[in-house]
């Protein structure tokens, strides 16, 4: 079941670039996923650890990525909007029939485009 909240007719231009990324992503289309951000994004793994900044980075990691999972697929199992903030958290399988990994990610958006993503692993006990 997939639950959605404040899910207004007024944030589907907020929710275009993350639901763009999302789609590219499962397409591994790296030219439409990588549309998707800002030339400046930044990319950060919590705690507030900048991992790297710019679409050009971005477009190199994932498209190695995207090229060595054909199997890749992330589905959303929830998502947050509040403000100018998506944060989805999904479920991403990298090869078939293998388990499912939890993600959480959050977006922040401005002007149409993702300028900023902070991963936030979970905590497993």
């Amino acid at each position: 079941m997939t639950a959605y909240s404040q899910q207004h007719s007024g944030n589907e231009a907020l929710l275009a670039p993350v639901k763009q990324q999302l789609e590219a992503y499962n397409n591994r289309d790296i030219e439409k996923f990588a549309s998707a951000f800002s030339e400046d994004v930044k990319v950060y793994r919590q705690p507030g650890v900048l991992t790297y900044q710019g679409r050009d980075e971005l477009k190199k990691r994932y498209g190695a990525m995207f090229a060595a999972t054909p199997d890749l697929h992330c589905e959303l199992v929830n998502r947050i909007v509040a403000g100018e903030v998506v944060i989805d958290q999904e479920k991403v399988q990298r090869t078939k029939g293998q388990s499912r990994t939890d993600a959480i990610a959050v977006y922040r958006i401005k002007d149409g485009l993702i300028v900023e993503v902070t991963f936030i692993p979970p905590v497993s006990n």
